[in-house]
């Protein structure tokens, strides 16, 4: 599949490291380091904008080794890139470590993954046909 990108970034294009990869790194583009506190949050801009094709979206997740090591992690994980937005892809990180984490212009901060979608339907009834499950919320099928 074929998607139009703009790299208004320093950076290279996002790729995917291996063969089998579902996810393609994003990277800081920044005039200037980023120092996030504990807790704190921030939008870092990567200097991407995408034109996604009807029916995908492009999913931003975190960085496993990021998340590991400096405790930095992705706030509306995963967050999503809808096919008609033609803003800057930015990315909401966030320092849930106890230490100051400093993200660098180049640092790969987040994964991109592009998945198809479907746009659900609603059919109001006025009954649910009937599951083994039921209505066990959180944790009912792993009690037993």
């Amino acid at each position: 599949m074929k998607v139009r990108i703009i790299n208004k970034s320093s950076n290279e294009l996002p790729s995917y490291q291996t063969e089998a990869s579902a996810g393609m790194d994003l990277r800081a583009e920044l005039d200037e380091p980023v120092q996030l506190a504990p807790l704190e949050r921030a939008v870092i801009g990567t200097g991407l904008y995408l034109e996604l094709p009807a029916g995908f979206e492009a999913q931003i997740r975190p960085r496993s080794g990021l998340a590991a090591k400096k405790g930095i992690s992705v706030l509306n994980s995963p967050g999503t890139i809808d096919a008609d937005y033609r803003g800057e892809i930015g990315v909401i990180l966030v320092n849930i470590s106890n230490e100051p984490v400093r993200i660098e212009h180049g640092e790969r901060i987040a994964q991109m993954v592009i998945s198809r979608f479907e746009q659900a339907r609603w059919e109001e009834v006025e009954v649910l046909s009937r599951t083994e499950r039921g209505s066990g919320g959180f944790g009912s099928t792993g009690v037993r």
